[in-house]
């Protein structure tokens, strides 16, 4: 053979992808995140695990629970398939899309399938498949979902201020768990804040001045530096809708309990045990601390407004953010301090959607037309 003549290399083996977690730490549950496709025992594709932590740790949680959970569907359907997933062809994805299609997913959660599978392609340092044939699918699909008049995207509906006002009534019964719950409700609509970041607020975060509230945010979807940002929370008009009030009379419930630090929202049982406060043992499963995720964030809205009697449609916890921007909006505040308060990127089109949902009413073509 010349010195001039090239073989091409033997082709890449099929690794079987298998289910794995990462211990990030190991005094707390394992946390899922994509699966390495690689051989056990290869010295170079091996991390500490130091540098496995701050791997995880740069994605959100959240993502990454959903990734890791989109991977695990992914690599079951194959196995179903009789297809390989690490490394997957063009073709495989495209036909697993065009499963997703089948079983009627929502065009975001085809789009966020893709991602983390492309994703778990590179943590592998695998090339991804190439999206293009995928992606045709999930175009023809939206198409037939529009043809048959279903919306692509679902929107959460905006609580409105009448509607805060029924269910902070409703909670007003002096209950453990009802002055927390009250609590969340008017915090996250002032704060116009996400659930993640409801959650992750400690009672440190929490600052009760002359003017009302300054809350530190320490991490957002937006802030994945977590430069944090402060968010100044006045004094509301209505006493059962007063953030600052909520909060005094939930850290006093705290205080009297024992605890002054900590998760601000955290588990009770139907016991009323709080957990995080000494000598508390609260029944059912959770972070040690007590801490409530973003999933318990949304059942406290939802069931909140059933006992105030409100349709529960496109209701979620993303409703208190978009209530809060709505509602500020309508009073008259401007888009750039909106968006600073509640943290969203400048130009944001998901807040523009919002404020399209006010304006046109608000600034209807047709008032004052003589009709």
């Amino acid at each position: 053979m010349s010195g001039d003549e090239r073989t091409d290399p033997p082709p890449v083996p099929a690794v079987p992808a298998t289910r794995a977690v990462l211990a990030v730490d190991a005094a707390t549950d394992p946390v899922p995140v994509v699966i390495r496709g690689v051989p056990a025992g290869a010295a170079d594709a091996a991390v500490s695990a130091s540098t496995a932590a701050r791997i995880a740790a740069s994605v959100p949680e959240a993502t990454r629970r959903a990734y890791a959970g989109d991977w695990n569907r992914f690599t079951d359907w194959c196995a179903r398939a009789g297809r390989t997933a690490l490394p997957a062809s063009a073709e495989t994805l495209a036909e697993y899309v065009s499963a997703l299609a089948d079983q009627g997913k929502a065009p975001a959660t085809i789009t966020r399938a893709i991602a983390g599978i492309r994703t778990a392609h590179r943590v592998s340092g695998l090339v991804p498949p190439d999206t293009t044939a995928a992606r045709a699918v999930r175009k023809a699909y939206r198409g037939e979902r529009a043809a048959a008049g279903i919306p692509n995207q679902r929107q959460a509906a905006a609580l409105a201020v009448p509607h805060l006002r029924r269910i902070a009534a409703a909670l007003d019964t002096g209950a453990a768990i009802d002055l927390r719950d009250r609590l969340t409700v008017v915090l996250g609509w002032a704060m116009m804040a996400r659930r993640s970041e409801l959650a992750g607020l400690d009672l440190a975060d929490v600052a009760e001045v002359e003017q009302g509230l300054v809350v530190t945010v320490r991490r957002s979807k937006t802030d994945q530096a977590a430069t944090g940002r402060q968010v100044a929370i006045p004094y509301g008009s209505d006493p059962l809708t007063c953030p600052v009030r909520a909060l005094r009379a939930w850290r006093t419930l705290l205080a009297e309990c024992g605890s002054a630090s900590g998760p601000l929202l955290r588990r009770i049982d139907r016991h009323g045990a709080i957990a995080g406060v000494p000598g508390a043992r609260p029944s059912g499963s959770g972070s040690a601390d007590g801490r409530l995720s973003g999933y318990a964030i949304s059942k406290i809205l939802t069931r909140a407004a059933r006992r105030a009697g409100l349709p529960l449609d496109d209701l979620s916890a993303h409703s208190l953010r978009a209530g809060g921007a709505t509602g500020a909006y309508t009073a008259g505040a401007d888009l750039v301090s909106i968006g600073r308060h509640g943290g969203w990127r400048d130009g944001s089109s998901e807040l523009l959607k919002y404020i399209r949902d006010v304006d046109r009413w608000k600034h209807n073509p047709m008032h004052g037309a003589g009709l």
